[in-house]
Order: C-alpha cells, then sequence, then structure tokens
C-alpha cells in the first residue's frame, strides 16, 4: 500500500466515523463520546498526511507515533460507542476492524522505521 492509499484510507475512515456519529441518538454520553471520538478518527489522517512529510526518518517515526495513539484512542471510543449503543453494533464494528488494520499499519511503518533509523546510525 502506498503513501497516497492510506492517506485515502484514513481519510474514508474519518468520514465513516463522522456519517456514524451524526447518526447516533443525542444522549450526553454519546455527545461526548462521538465528539472525542471525531476528533481522534479525523487526527490520524491529518497526522499521517504530517509523518509523509517528515524531514527526517526521526521526525517520520515520532509523528506516527502520534498517529498509532490517535487509531488506538479511536478503537477505544469505538468500543465505548458499541457498549452504550447496541443498534449499530455491526457498522461499529466494521469501523473497529478498519481501526485494527490501520492500527497494524502503522505499528508495521514504526518498526521498519526504527529499523533502518538505526542501520543509517551504524553505518
Amino acid at each position: 500500500m502506498n503513501r497516497d492509499d492510506l492517506k485515502n484510507r484514513t481519510k474514508k475512515f474519518a468520514l465513516d466515523v463522522i456519517k456514524i456519529c451524526d447518526q447516533l441518538p443525542e444522549y450526553n454520553a454519546l455527545i461526548v463520546f462521538s465528539k472525542q471520538l471525531i476528533r481522534c478518527s479525523s487526527s490520524i489522517g491529518a497526522n499521517y498526511r504530517s509523518a509523509c512529510r517528515a524531514k527526517s526518518n526521526t521526525d517520520f517515526i515520532n509523528k506516527l507515533k502520534i498517529v498509532e495513539e490517535e487509531t488506538d484512542e479511536a478503537i477505544y471510543f469505538l468500543e465505548l460507542l458499541k457498549e452504550i449503543n447496541d443498534k449499530k453494533i455491526k457498522v461499529i464494528d466494521s469501523l473497529i476492524d478498519e481501526a485494527n488494520e490501520l492500527l497494524a499499519i502503522f505499528v508495521a511503518s514504526i518498526k521498519t522505521a526504527k529499523k533502518r533509523n538505526s542501520k543509517n546510525l551504524k553505518s
């Protein structure tokens, strides 16, 4: 998967989250959780785009770590929404699956970048 594909995938994830949050009932807890979920899910793509413009491999790693944290946070809030709102379980489950796949990609990218970084330091 190339960078443009991942940029599009993270954008689609954020848009899908926004769509599901717009369909949620307006309970106080759901409003708070959905706002935070929208923030962190949109932050995934924004910070990934920033990582793609990193000035060094170390900068890339640090920015991808932020992406990793935001993705994990999105998973957490999706799990909370699933527990609270049983009407959208299938859609929320598919978003959790996508977030977990994205998380695996980012973790693997961080590991690869760290290996590359350590090789460059040894040279």
